[in-house]
């Protein structure tokens, strides 16, 4: 599913403009593909002695997203604290930027569909950093559910998009409880807990509220280049909640609905979500 929704006119970028995406995006490259080196080098240290586990890697990773941040030139601010219980994240979708700025701050790893592993550059970033790929196929759900319980017990934490698609960054969709049924299988629920999060952007000065919004068929290249041009540049919020105890919750569609409840509560642009 792909929400759509009218997309922001482009902007024409101006000379001013274009050095500064090429100068910041010469230094992300750098910045993200000098971390993959490394990660890869340390892996090879890291897998025969930990296998599934990853204790080291994980911190590179989170280093080089909160950098990310002021490379771009944009603010960056966290409430709350990331649970360390065993256990998973859900959070609302509405920009690229969402895998950066959750990344900043914790140990996690992503629950993506499996197109992202194709795409350029960002599909080899992914790949590894551990992202869990799945296909939207109902025939493979049984499957899905024990790559999750096993990655569960092996203490990585999660991270999921619940409403399976993304956003303008304004509103938070339904959650899809299908995700949720790995978190009640073979006991799992006795001892997970999940930590519902909500990712809010403040747009540049004088710019679309949406501006940080990645939706619908916009194209990842214009979008990543807009905002590398953007002279002032604008912040992303990232709010945790209390964790929820899987155990509490009779179901899985229970779980989804409280966790979205409390996403949606931490958007501040209550009337302009929707269900």
């Amino acid at each position: 599913m792909t929400w759509m929704a009218q997309e922001p006119s482009p902007k024409r970028l101006t000379a001013a403009g274009w050095l500064r995406a090429l100068l910041r995006g010469a230094v992300l490259v750098a910045l993200l593909y000098g971390g993959l080196v490394l990660m890869l080098v340390l892996r090879l240290i890291e897998r025969p002695l930990h296998g599934l586990n990853r204790p080291w890697t994980p911190y590179i990773t989170q280093v080089v997203c909160r950098l990310t941040f002021p490379v771009l030139g944009l603010g960056y601010r966290v409430r709350g604290r990331p649970m360390e219980h065993i256990g998973a994240v859900v959070a609302n979708h509405g920009s690229w930027l969402d895998i950066f700025a959750l990344n900043a701050c914790q140990t996690l790893y992503f629950v993506s569909k499996a197109e992202v592993a194709r795409w350029p550059m960002i599909g080899w970033l992914a790949r590894a950093t551990g992202t869990v790929f799945i296909r939207r196929d109902p025939r493979e759900a049984k499957l899905h559910q024990q790559l999750f319980e096993d990655r569960l017990r092996a203490g990585h934490h999660l991270l999921f998009f619940p409403e399976g698609t993304s956003t303008d960054t304004r509103r938070v969709l339904s959650f899809k409880p299908t995700l949720f049924a790995a978190f009640f299988s073979h006991g799992l629920e006795r001892i997970l807990q999940i930590q519902p999060v909500t990712l809010i952007y403040h747009p540049p000065p004088g710019e679309d509220v949406r501006f940080y919004g990645w939706w619908g068929e916009m194209g990842f290249g214009p979008h990543l280049l807009k905002v590398l041009a953007q002279r002032r540049q604008g912040s992303v919020e990232i709010v945790f909640h209390d964790p929820l105890d899987a155990a509490q919750f009779t179901s899985r569609k229970a779980l989804a609905l409280r966790s979205e409840e409390a996403v949606r509560a931490g958007l501040p642009y209550a009337d302009e979500t929707e269900r």
